[in-house]
Order: structure tokens, then C-alpha cells, then sequence
């Protein structure tokens, strides 16, 4: 009677939903009366509204060895293996309840239920061989609305969120896991697997080192902990060889590094970057630029890649590019600095898009004066039309338009104020300076001398010279 009072109680507690004191009822009834099914049954229950799936289990298992006739006892063991994600078990329970009551529809519910936890199980299995990790979250997420104790289906739900770069979600559901169970070696796992994927692998090294003291046979931790140690060690070494100046074995060091884990996309990209730092070095431009592309491939946030790439694609006078990555750093962060190299590779796109007179000339851009009139001079007689009167109507006008080119050149690199204008980028148009009205022979005149005569005679097939009058 005592037994059944505290029983009575509990379910008027139950019956309020007000689990937590429900339980303590039907725990005074299990203490006096030890063999009762029902109470039991009762208290698992009372677990499952809590949420306490494991605990629960026990009670259900224990009502049904001492009633196997207890239908709700079955119900609820099954549920329970259900919710924590062993459906083979549920299975078993419900068709148990099947035998006892074949009308029963919760059973029959239960049962399609645990026979769909069951399909999305091996759907993910195959997935997860296929590397489909999106499949394996939605089969997983699905999963989890009938099992939504099992630790097991949060676990490789996490580990593909992190392979799928999610990694604010995949830290969230290991870390719910570890507050319940801070031994649970999966669990452990995933943390170090986040961290070591963000590119900070020595925290990463820490959980993974748990995990395996939690299981020391745990052949991913074990097999994560031990690239994360490469990749750190190899990383390290290329930047102490590049800092020491030998490029070229830091170059090998950040090649092998690359080797070591390819879906470690953040230190890959990273790495790449550093290669290309060191091509840049070397002078390999053009790879210095496919690595620094292949570091935004995987990380098109990696604003370091960009200023590399940007750098090198001004230093093999590509500007267009130059500006498309400058544009797409500015746009990231808006910083003085990132502004004025976008205004310089702007300048620098205008200015190619001009004639270059320092080739014209065929000097260089730091060339001197005395530099400019030699170049002046040897263009001029090479290009003049009346050396090349000999020749067909289409040479005489492709020499023609050298010629002139070669008078614009000079008159502007040959004056300090407008080759300063050019030098800028700035329009010479601006200050009233019209090429189309450059006249190539009076230039030329007034370099060689004012208005004597002077013609181009042959002394010999292909040889010239120039006679003043």
C-alpha cells in the first residue's frame, strides 16, 4: 500500500510534467516494493521526458525481466534503444510487443520508424566512403528526429560538417557531446579535427593526444594527430629555410608540406602562398602567380594571397589583374595602404594602355638625357622615310609611322616637365599637347642641325649613310 501511494504520486507529478519530482516518487515506490514491472516502467518513463535515454533503458529493460509481458515495458525499451540510435535493438523490441498485441500501432508506427533510422544508416555509410558529406549531414539530421540521444550519428554528423569547412557547427555539436561526456574520445576528435583544419594545429595536436589517451586505438585521431605533427614540423622548417635566405629548400620543405593531408585546406593555402612568396624570390613569376591563384582557390578570404599575386602580376606588367585583385583586397579591408596600391596599379594599367616611348626609344625608364638623344638618333636614321624609299608602298608606310612615333618620343622624353607628366600617368592632353600634330621632320631637322640638306644614299646593297648639305 506505502509502495502504491508513492506511485500514485508520482504519476499526479507526471501528470503536471513535472518530471524531476515524479521521479523521486516512483523511486520512494521501486525502494519499497523492489519487483514491481510498472514502477519500472513508470520511472523509464519519467527518464525519457528528461531526456535521460541511457537511464531510462536500464528501468525499461529491468520491467520486462520481471513482467515479459509487460507491453509498455517493450514500448519503452524500444523507444529508448530508438532515441539512442541502436534501431537493430528497437527492432527487436517492437516486434516483441508485435507478439504480445499484433493490433498495437504505436509498434507498428515504431517499427517503420526504426526501419527508416536503419536505411538513412547505410545511405550515410556510403556517402561517407564517396566523400558526399552534404548526403551524410541530411541523412544524419534525418536520422537524428528519431534518434535524437545518439551520440554516435552528432559525431559523424560534426566530423562532415568540419570536412564541409562548417566548422562553427561542427565545434557546437561535439562540444553539447563533451559537456555531457568529456571522456567521449569522438567527440574529442572533431574539436582537434576543427581547430586542425582552422589552421591552428597545435591545439588541434592537444585534443587529438585526449582523444587517444580516451582510446588509444582510435585510428583517426591517431592518424590526424600524426599529419598535424608533419605538417606543423615541415611548415616550420620551410619558413626558418626561407628567413635564412635559402629559397630553394625552403621551396622543397613547402612542397612536401602540400603532400602531407590535401583537405587541410587552410594550411594548404597558406602554403601555397609561401611557395609563391618564394618563387617571387627566385624570380619564377608566373608560378609565383599559379600558386598564389591556388591559395585562393581554397581560400578566396586570404587577403595575403592576393597582395602576392597583385605584386607579381605589376612586376611582369600584367595591370588589368593587378587591379582586379588590389580592387577585391580594398573591397575587404579599406585601409590607406591597400588604397594606394590600387591608385598605383591603376596608374600603371592607364599608362600601358598609351604608347610606351621609353620602347620606342628602346631605353630604359630610368634612362638619362644624353641615354635619350643617343636612342633619338639611332631610331631616327633607322626609321626615316627616305632611307626606305626603295622599298614597297606598305614598308614605306609602317617606316613612315615609326619615324613619327620616334619624333613623339622624343619630344617628350627629351623635355622635363612632360616627361614628369608622363612618368605619372597623367594626359598630356591636358596641357595642350595634341601627338597627331608632332611633325616628325621638323624634329628630326632641328636635332640634326636646322634646315641643311640631307638625304639617305646608297653605297652598297643594304648599307646607308647619311650626308648632311
Amino acid at each position: 500500500r506505502e509502495a502504491e501511494s508513492f506511485k500514485e504520486q508520482g504519476n499526479a507529478y507526471y501528470a503536471k510534467k513535472d518530471y524531476n519530482e515524479a521521479y523521486n516518487y516512483y523511486t520512494k515506490a521501486i525502494d519499497t516494493c523492489p519487483n514491481n514491472a510498472s514502477y519500472y516502467g513508470n520511472r523509464a518513463a519519467t527518464l525519457m521526458m528528461l531526456g535521460r535515454f541511457r537511464e531510462a533503458l536500464g528501468d525499461a529493460q529491468q520491467s520486462v525481466r520481471l513482467d515479459d509481458s509487460f507491453v509498455r515495458g517493450h514500448l519503452r525499451e524500444g523507444k529508448c534503444h530508438l532515441s539512442l540510435g541502436n534501431a537493430m535493438a528497437a527492432t527487436r523490441c517492437f516486434q516483441r510487443v508485435l507478439e504480445l498485441d499484433h493490433k498495437n500501432t504505436q509498434a507498428q508506427q515504431e517499427l517503420k520508424n526504426a526501419s527508416t533510422v536503419l536505411e538513412y544508416e547505410k545511405i550515410a555509410e556510403v556517402d561517407f566512403e564517396k566523400r558526399d558529406f552534404r548526403k551524410v549531414v541530411f541523412c544524419m539530421d534525418r536520422a537524428l528526429e528519431f534518434a535524437p540521444a545518439c551520440h554516435r550519428f552528432k559525431i559523424l554528423k560534426a566530423e562532415c560538417l568540419a570536412l564541409l569547412g562548417r566548422y562553427p557547427e561542427a565545434q557546437s555539436v561535439a562540444s553539447d557531446i563533451l559537456r555531457m561526456d568529456s571522456t567521449n574520445a569522438d567527440a574529442l576528435y572533431v574539436r582537434g579535427l576543427c581547430l586542425y583544419y582552422e589552421d591552428c594545429i597545435e591545439k588541434a595536436v592537444q585534443f587529438f593526444v585526449q582523444a587517444l589517451r580516451m582510446a588509444p586505438d582510435h585510428e583517426k585521431a591517431c592518424l590526424a594527430c600524426r599529419n598535424a605533427k608533419a605538417l606543423k614540423a615541415k611548415k616550420e622548417d620551410g619558413n626558418k629555410a626561407f628567413k635564412e635566405g635559402n629559397y630553394k629548400l625552403a621551396y622543397e620543405l613547402y612542397t612536401e608540406a602540400l603532400g602531407i593531408d590535401p583537405n587541410n585546406i587552410k594550411t594548404n593555402a597558406k602554403l601555397y602562398c609561401n611557395r609563391g612568396t618564394v618563387n617571387s624570390k627566385l624570380r619564377k613569376l608566373e608560378e609565383a602567380i599559379d600558386d598564389c591563384t591556388n591559395a585562393v582557390k581554397l581560400d578566396d578570404t586570404y587577403i595575403k594571397a592576393y597582395l602576392r599575386r597583385a605584386q607579381c602580376y605589376m612586376d611582369t606588367e600584367q595591370y588589368e589583374d593587378a587591379v582586379r585583385d588590389y580592387e577585391k583586397v580594398y573591397q575587404t579591408e579599406k585601409t590607406k595602404e591597400h588604397k594606394q596600391l590600387l591608385k598605383n596599379a591603376q596608374v600603371e594599367l592607364k599608362k600601358s594602355k598609351r604608347k610606351d616611348y621609353y620602347k620606342i626609344l628602346g631605353v630604359d625608364k630610368n634612362a638619362s638625357e644624353d641615354e635619350i638623344k643617343k636612342a633619338y638618333r639611332k631610331r631616327a636614321l633607322m626609321h626615316h622615310p627616305d632611307r626606305h624609299s626603295g622599298a614597297s608602298a606598305e614598308v614605306q608606310k609602317e617606316e613612315e609611322k615609326k619615324f613619327k612615333e620616334v619624333g613623339e618620343a622624343f619630344t617628350i622624353l627629351s623635355d622635363p616637365k612632360k616627361k614628369a607628366r608622363y612618368d605619372s600617368g597623367q594626359d598630356l592632353e591636358e596641357d595642350g599637347l595634341n601627338t597627331a600634330d608632332f611633325d616628325a621632320n621638323n624634329i628630326f631637322k632641328a636635332f640634326f642641325g636646322g634646315p641643311g640638306v640631307f638625304s639617305f644614299e646608297a653605297s652598297g646593297p643594304g648599307n646607308f649613310f647619311f650626308q648632311f648639305g
